[in-house]
């Protein structure tokens, strides 16, 4: 018996399971990334996307609902890489003046990967006939790339901040050895 052939909706299928699984752990991680965060802005930049991410799992249920599927995670593993990505670098730079540079770095990867598939998701929904679930996935894609931009404008204050002695130096210097903020 010959396997069925896969399908556009198949493949919106399982790209929304794989998106369902990387931003329930996208609110773990900024969670956590909240905590970790010295630089004010960026703490509640964390928090505030946390948030809208819980949000976006509850957009996320209501298109498996209009396609008539269960809501279902699939193992995202460009999420878990990144997630180990981030554990990594806060092991390496935790106590360091990047450290709310690296973070940041670290956000805006995730929210990159993001943005590649929530644009996927819309693109095929809209092809699919899915309207309302287009727009639920615009509303979130639109909201990542608001937060992306918000990562980019904290991150170019961080990395003055956090570049060492030769750039600021002198520069009062917090809790690490971080520039007080």
């Amino acid at each position: 018996m010959a396997a069925k052939q896969k399908t556009l909706p198949d493949a919106f299928y399982e790209t929304l399971k794989d998106v369902y699984y990387a931003e329930k752990q996208s609110v773990r991680a900024l969670k956590k990334s909240a905590k970790a965060a010295e630089h004010e802005e960026l703490r509640q930049a964390f928090e505030t996307h946390a948030e809208e991410s819980a949000n976006q799992v509850e957009r996320l249920q209501q298109v498996f609902e209009i396609i008539g599927k269960p809501a279902r995670a699939k193992t995202c593993e460009a999420m878990q890489g990144l997630a180990a990505e981030m554990e990594e670098d806060l092991e390496d730079f935790g106590d360091s003046p990047a450290a709310d540079a690296v973070l940041a770095a670290c956000a805006q990867a995730v929210e990159h990967y993001e943005i590649a598939r929530y644009g996927t998701l819309k693109t095929w929904a809209t092809q699919l006939g899915y309207d309302d679930a287009a727009k639920l996935l615009d509303e979130t894609l639109q909201e990542e790339k608001k937060t992306d931009q918000l990562l980019s404008e904290i991150a170019e204050r961080i990395n003055v901040e956090g570049a060492g002695d030769d750039a600021g130096e002198g520069a009062p210097r917090g809790k690490g050895g971080r520039k007080a903020t």
